[in-house]
């Protein structure tokens, strides 16, 4: 099995679901079939550093 790869557009996308429209990550999580592990991650790396998050 191959590892799913997502571009930085929709990882930003997802992080916006969660802070700024309120969805929750789990509930965000479901509506983009990724696990709520991977998109708390993102969450908080974007929370981190908004501009270097996601490089590549």
């Amino acid at each position: 099995m191959q590892r799913r790869r997502f571009s930085r557009e929709f990882k930003l996308e997802a992080v916006k679901l969660v802070r700024e429209r309120g969805v929750s990550a789990a509930q965000a999580a479901r509506d983009l079939d990724v696990h709520e592990n991977v998109l708390r991650k993102w969450v908080k790396e974007f929370g981190s550093d908004p501009v270097q998050a996601f490089p590549g």
